[in-house]
């Protein structure tokens, strides 16, 4: 379903990109401050904020719920809470836009308190399952009513007090896991997730930060995530590093365009995070931490990025959980390696903004490049490392990493390739062509 205003884009090849360049703030660390801030009382300080329409969207429901947030002139976000068990009955839906993000962990934020919210979404977000955060919710306590499938718009009935659960998580997923600790923050006893596969820690290092009693313990079952009820949250002041997500575009398009030489700034290199600068080590990409320190608790580094000739391998299984949001990306990188990459074990995909395997098969298809699909993932033929054909108009399915993706690989084609819609991009990284210009341009070589 094409976007409201679609914005066609023809991508062209590229010369050699020189520079250095910054990307913008973590999505998922974004989200999270926002949210951990609304419930300390006092106020928090967020510099390096992601200002792409997910986050925003966040933010929009939060003020909906009496957290005041606003943006200064100099960049930093403030936000005064409202304390732990005090949000208030928003007076409209929460409109969440295309935020899978947003509406998990702000479901799981709301199913302990005494308020009714309903939720919508964009065409995207309304195919993308519930399920997963509801069924835990729902034993704590909370109800829904939601359209069929578990699917939005619903209607989420929290409940105070609500009941400390013990859940282990039938899939992988940050999100379900973070939904399941921020319901507990006001919940009276301990509440205990377990994930037999560990997935991104952000929500743990956090809520450590902000003043949450959170521990955790690994045994022969998983990580097991406890957290203790009726918090009392601190305001904190916190930078937030750049998104690994956004980088690992801009590394993948120094890698596959002869002659690049690239420095990415200030990256989160957290290690749930970081599998995608795994897996392109692994193909033989030249990817060099600079300046590596820590930043508000986070891993960061500079990557310095130069042209590599890759090579085919088999995706390790066990990276999926740090990499999941990656996976497009690393298809194209495919698509220039010597051989066949084959990744599997990444049934996720499937439920994502689009259904990414289905998603990029198509695209690199339009562009001459042969795939197989699986059902848990996506074998790519690379062609050696010169300019794939190109010349396709790729459906972006809504998908802002499938945009992003495609557009990388438009740097080396034979002919321009068009994306069908560039606007959804603007949900995670508004300046990504930008930031490509940039690099290729008349200001590569001119520090960020």
């Amino acid at each position: 379903m094409p976007h409201a205003n679609p914005t066609p884009r023809e991508i062209h090849a590229s010369g050699p990109l020189r520079g250095r360049v910054a990307v913008p703030g973590d999505k998922s660390i974004s989200h999270r401050a926002l949210m951990f801030s609304a419930l300390a009382v006092g106020e928090s300080r967020v510099e390096g904020l992601l200002e792409g329409e997910d986050v925003l969207a966040t933010a929009a429901a939060l003020r909906a719920m009496g957290a005041e947030i606003e943006r200064g002139a100099d960049g930093i976000w403030r936000i005064h809470g409202v304390g732990v068990g005090g949000l208030l009955q928003p007076q409209g839906a929460l409109e969440m836009g295309n935020s899978g993000t947003s509406t998990r962990l702000l479901m799981g934020l709301i199913a302990s308190h005494a308020i009714t919210a309903a939720f919508t979404g964009d065409a995207s977000l309304t195919k993308r399952p519930m399920g997963r955060v509801i069924e835990p919710l729902s034993r704590m306590g909370a109800s829904f009513t939601a359209y069929p499938g578990g699917r939005l718009p619903l209607i989420l009935r929290g409940i105070n007090p609500a009941v400390p659960i013990d859940y282990t998580l039938p899939v992988a997923s940050a999100q379900v896991k973070s939904a399941v600790l921020l319901a507990g923050l006001n919940t009276p006893g301990i509440t205990r997730v377990i994930e037999p596969i560990a997935t991104r820690d952000h929500s743990e290092r956090m809520l450590r930060g902000f003043g949450a009693t959170v521990e955790v313990e690994q045994t022969p079952q998983g990580r097991i995530i406890a957290i203790s009820g009726e918090a009392e949250l601190k305001p904190q002041q916190i930078v937030v590093p750049g998104d690994p997500s956004s980088a690992a575009f801009l590394v993948v398009a120094a890698t596959i365009v002869p002659g690049s030489d690239v420095v990415v700034e200030n990256v989160g290199l957290n290690p749930t995070r970081a599998g995608i600068f795994t897996a392109l080590r692994m193909m033989g990409a030249d990817i060099t931490e600079v300046n590596p320190r820590e930043v508000g608790g986070e891993p960061v580094a500079d990557l310095r990025v130069r042209h590599a000739q890759l090579k085919a391998i088999e995706v390790p299984a066990e990276l999926a959980p740090s990499m999941i949001d990656e996976y497009p990306i690393l298809f194209v990188a495919a698509a220039f390696a010597e051989g066949r990459t084959v990744a599997r074990g990444a049934h996720e995909l499937r439920v994502k903004e689009s259904d990414r395997i289905a998603a990029m098969a198509a695209a690199l298809g339009a562009c001459g490049v042969a795939t197989h699909e699986y059902e848990d993932g996506l074998a790519v033929q690379g062609n050696g490392g010169g300019a794939i054909a190109g010349g396709g108009t790729v459906a972006t399915q809504l998908d802002h990493r499938i945009a992003m993706s495609m557009a990388v690989a438009g740097l080396n084609t034979r002919t321009p390739l068009t994306l069908d819609d560039s606007a959804p991009i603007a949900t995670s990284y508004p300046i990504f062509f930008e930031s490509l210009d940039r690099l290729r341009g008349a200001n590569a070589g001119v520090e960020a």
